[in-house]
């Protein structure tokens, strides 16, 4: 109930108004029966827009740390995210990713869409980073299609960091439907998995038209912050350093 209040009457009408999105290749997510839709991630407002659009309802995975937050404001943050759909996965790796796919596994046995992100993270900048396997994993089991889904300008309108999005027009654009049901029984086979998630990524890259970085979205952000810090030590290092130079001449 409160996901339908929340898309047609509340939020959806909202993100509508703020990112007037347009919208391609709707046409490709199926009418009924169980599918994924995959797609790259450059925002939080990536979770609330696309499911807005598609007619049918899409639950996503989402990190725990969203259901899991203390007081007040983190039990609202969690009803919240399961009144648009979400499910809680905790991405710490082992036996959580093995719990991530059976919860993801559980939505499609009852003929839903699931929606997911290979990247696994948002992007830190923009660039669309190496998938992880899950996504091949589920759709090999399941034998169900993945329907690659491309969100532009989600990044320039809301980046990591920015609480409130910037009022713009977006688009977000459907591909065809890839059947992976020749792999059928090979969901243990890694190199399948990877081909598999490769094919899926390239999918994606070729309806966002990013740059692509061979690497995971996880790792390049953790470098990128640490180097942010460092640099930070440095700029604070060279202040107390210049600020005792100019004690010493005076």
């Amino acid at each position: 109930m409160l996901y339908q209040v929340l898309k047609y009457l509340l939020l959806g009408p909202l993100l509508r108004l703020v990112f007037r999105p347009r919208i391609e290749g709707l046409e490709h997510i199926p009418e009924e029966g169980a599918a994924i839709i995959a797609g790259n991630h450059l925002s939080f407002a990536d979770h609330f827009v696309m499911p807005a659009i598609v007619p049918r309802r899409v639950t996503f995975l989402a990190k725990a740390e969203y259901f899991t937050g203390p007081g007040l404001k983190g039990r609202l943050t969690a009803a919240f995210f399961r009144g648009v759909g979400q499910i809680p996965v905790d991405r710490s790796g082992g036996r959580a990713s093995r719990a991530a796919l059976s919860s993801g596994l559980s939505v499609l046995r009852k003929g839903h869409l699931l929606g997911i992100y290979p990247e696994g993270t948002r992007s830190h900048d923009g660039r669309l980073y190496k998938g992880r396997t899950g996504v091949a994993s589920m759709a090999i089991i399941a034998g169900v299609p993945v329907v690659p889904c491309a969100m532009i300008g989600t990044f320039e309108a809301q980046p990591t960091g920015r609480r409130l999005p910037r009022a713009m027009r977006i688009t977000i654009r459907f591909g065809a439907p890839l059947d992976f049901s020749r792999y059928a029984g090979m969901e243990d086979e890694r190199f399948i998995l990877r081909a598999v998630t490769d094919e899926i990524m390239y999918e994606i890259l070729s309806l966002s038209g990013q740059e692509y970085v061979d690497r995971y979205a996880g790792e390049a952000k953790a470098e990128a912050q640490a180097q942010a810090r460092a640099q930070g030590r440095r700029g604070q290092a060279k202040g107390t350093g210049q600020g005792k130079g100019k004690g010493r001449a005076a």
